[in-house]
């Protein structure tokens, strides 16, 4: 008897955006003992949902949010919110479930790096910064740039006074300067930079290694390759219970 052959089904769309949603938020205790922190309210939504709509904003729909405290509630704060989102389309990397801890930042991109795209924006889902502009100008830019990162850099809050990371005149990023700024969270990445020889954790991370992002920064700051440029727009790093408040105390 004669079948008609069915073509294989093509692999889904790359994400284009990860957004990091899996920490326990030990300063915000006891706000986070029964909430995660990237569900707080902030101005009337979920603190984690100002960054999602800006990126759905931009075009950049497709993402992965890692979860791992209390993720079911991200599970299912995600499944409801993208259904109400034309173009939009989160998958969850659950951490939590899979490892029972967190991988931190470079573990848990490494551990998504199978779901996202040749380039693409990474950000903290407990960072407010309402009005930054996630553009396709910016990732053509990074993608022309042959370099392995693009990071956006703030003035020093008060809890961070010493600042992260450097910028030169050339707009390279610099791992260890003075004067410094303070790392936003928000950065284009190449693949190649959660790879061998940059990182040693194999993408997709089965042996869930636990590994941060700022070391991984540096050794590819000090390789000239990663550039910054300065954000001065409001922005916020919802890390304590004062600062929550704060937030939404304001007019």
């Amino acid at each position: 008897m004669n079948r008609l052959a069915t073509a294989p089904a093509s692999p889904p769309p790359l994400a284009s955006a990860m957004v990091l949603a899996a920490g326990r938020g030990m300063r915000m205790r006891p706000l986070t003992d029964v909430t995660p922190k990237p569900l707080l309210p902030v101005q009337g939504k979920p603190l984690m949902q100002w960054p999602m709509e800006a990126l759905v904003a931009g075009g950049f729909g497709r993402m992965v949010v890692n979860t791992a405290w209390l993720g079911e509630q991200i599970d299912e704060h995600c499944a409801a919110w993208s259904r109400e989102q034309p173009g939009c389309d989160v998958t969850v990397s659950r951490e939590g479930a899979d490892f029972g801890y967190a991988l931190e930042t470079a573990g848990g991109i490494a551990r998504a790096l199978p779901l996202l795209a040749e380039v693409f924006w990474v950000l903290a889902s407990d960072v407010y910064a309402p009005d930054f502009n996630f553009s396709q100008a910016s990732v053509d830019r990074f993608k022309a740039s042959g370099l392995l990162g693009h990071i956006w850099l703030v003035p020093n809050p008060p809890h961070n006074p010493n600042g992260d990371f450097g910028l030169g005149a050339d707009g390279l990023a610099i791992g260890r300067a003075d004067p410094a700024w303070t790392f936003s969270t928000i950065g284009l990445y190449r693949r190649e930079l959660f790879e061998l020889p940059w990182c040693e954790v194999l993408p997709g991370n089965p042996q869930g290694t636990a590994e941060p992002l700022a070391p991984l920064l540096r050794r590819a700051m000090e390789a000239g390759m990663v550039s910054a440029e300065i954000y001065t727009g409001l922005w916020v790093d919802v890390g304590t219970p004062a600062r929550l408040e704060e937030l939404n105390h304001r007019g």
